[in-house]
């Protein structure tokens, strides 16, 4: 079958690569002069940095990015080393001892800050370890058939029970239900901020799924596989360009095409069926089955047109909150940032009123790196990312897709001035020592990612958000990318492109 995707992220790369390999001829069309998406490596001066994913899971021994990569036969071209990262708020920093204290240091660790709660993380790290066994089991469930399948789902049925009544809580109940300290609370809720989403709107029983105690200590056994849910999370050595380069060469080494600087028109339908592409400059691209990356107002609307969608689709789509966008500040500097931050990663806090926090951002209220930013240093880990004795930070935190007062073009520098000052209250000297600085706003990517409205993770996990199926209302035309996805994330998007591949492969 002659197969168009459009996008080159993730997504598209790896269901092309799929496809690709199952014998379809596969055209990637990418707007933008490189493909990648935001799963990209950037360069200037010596330096690269990665533009957006930093520490992942998925791509440890039997993890589902690395299935992937190995059922795509490239494997071995993406190489990665186990890590973690640390939290820091006003009062504290959860840095790892240098001798191992086993899975639970940092409950005991939280036990000393807050005495008074001691009982209280007892409890509820009892809940984590059962929400851990719970997702262990429905891992193993996605591969069982028969008896096997069927004695798995009564064991998660069994577990379940105990937890049930907490199944229409949202995270912000949870912690109450726990702790009294809005500290505390922050500690294992915070990274909802990442998602630009309120603790009030994220699932309960989400939590400890978004922040396991491994990614925290790689010392912590995480039996590769689908065994357990204590994830591995890793970097790609020299970058997440590897990535991009190890799957998009399955396309092309399968005869497929990956054509940049070429954006799409419109999603050719007639009669309730795809029939091809008509390029931005008019020429015409017939096609048996079209895949679509991207956000899904442009392509639902702008690309198909309402006229071709059904009522239930157009309500759906129109009701989807979407998550706003980052701003990044990626610098090269001449000294060793390492007395100051010990890890590649650390996330830094200095706001507990995430509900607050989430509401500015949606308005356009720009808290400019003084609520909560990351410091990551990919050098540490891939010293190729920088010349000898310099190293590559990127500066990094959430912003508003738009903002309430100036531009992202009139502010561009004025912005990102004081989001470098606010990391230097970690890393000293950062001004000082920088030898070259590329600044990535919301403007620039749209840009990269042809979106009227950057959201940078896609849909974000707010309760009732349900992205579109993969497989819409019209034959032929399938919806792939971090906007079908709920979190986005490259694992997410990489696994959700292999399931639709799949479904096309079956013909379904």
């Amino acid at each position: 079958m002659k197969t168009v995707i459009i996008g080159s992220g993730m997504s598209g790369l790896t269901a092309g690569a799929y496809l690709a390999r199952a014998g379809h001829s596969v055209t990637v069309f990418e707007q933008f002069p490189t493909p990648g998406g935001v799963t990209a490596t950037i360069s200037k001066d010596g330096f690269a940095w990665d533009i957006g994913p930093l520490i992942m899971e998925g791509f440890a021994p039997g993890d589902k990015a690395r299935v992937i990569l190995e059922e795509l036969g490239v494997s071995d071209q993406v190489k990665v080393v186990h890590e973690d990262r640390e939290l820091a708020m006003p009062e504290f920093t959860l840095r790892k001892p240098k001798e191992y204290e086993g899975p639970y240091w940092r409950r005991e660790r939280l036990k000393k800050l807050f005495p008074a709660e001691s009982n209280q993380l007892d409890i509820y790290y009892r809940f984590y370890d059962r929400m851990l066994a719970l997702m262990a089991l429905a891992r193993q469930a996605e591969t069982a058939r028969g008896l096997a399948a069927l004695w798995l789902k009564l064991r998660m049925l069994m577990s379940f029970q105990p937890v049930k009544g907490m199944v229409n809580w949202n995270g912000g109940q949870l912690m109450d239900h726990y702790f009294q300290s809005t500290v505390l609370k922050t500690v294992f809720l915070g990274i909802v901020a990442d998602f630009v989403t309120a603790p009030s709107e994220f699932p309960a029983l989400g939590v400890p799924a978004i922040h396991l105690e491994t990614a925290f200590d790689k010392r912590i056994p995480t039996y590769p596989g689908t065994r357990s849910a204590q994830a591995a999370y890793c970097y790609i050595l020299g970058g997440c360009q590897t990535l991009v380069d190890a799957v998009k060469g399955v396309i092309l080494e399968k005869g497929g095409k990956v054509i940049v600087n070429t954006a799409i028109k419109k999603i050719v339908v007639e009669n309730g069926r795809v029939k091809g592409v008509e390029l931005a400059d008019g020429r015409f691209e017939a096609a048996d089955q079209v895949l679509a990356s991207g956000g899904m107002s442009e392509v639902f609307f702008d690309l198909v047109g309402k006229e071709n969608l059904p009522a239930e689709l157009i309500s759906q789509i129109e009701s989807i909150r979407l998550m706003e966008s980052v701003h990044m500040v990626q610098l090269g500097i001449d000294f060793d940032p390492t007395p100051y931050q010990p890890s590649a990663l650390c996330y830094y806090y200095y706001t507990y009123d995430l509900e607050l926090a989430v509401k500015r951002l949606r308005s356009g209220d720009y808290h400019e790196g003084k609520e909560g930013l990351l410091i990551y240093v990919p050098s540490l880990h891939s010293p190729s990312m920088a010349p000898s004795g310099h190293y590559a930070v990127t500066i990094y935190t959430v912003a508003p897709d738009t903002l309430a007062v100036g531009s992202w073009s009139s502010r561009r520098e004025e912005l990102s001035d004081k989001l470098v000052a606010v990391a230097e209250r970690h890393i000293p000297g950062l001004r000082q020592h920088t030898k070259t600085r590329l600044i990535l706003t919301p403007e620039d990517f749209r840009l990269r990612t042809h979106l009227k409205h950057h959201s940078f993770g896609g849909v974000p996990p707010v309760m009732g958000n349900k992205p579109p199926s993969h497989k819409t209302p019209i034959q032929g035309l399938w919806f792939v990318g971090a906007q079908s996805e709920s979190g986005g994330g490259v694992v997410n998007v990489m696994t959700g492109a292999q399931k639709t591949a799949r479904q096309i492969l079956q013909g379904q």
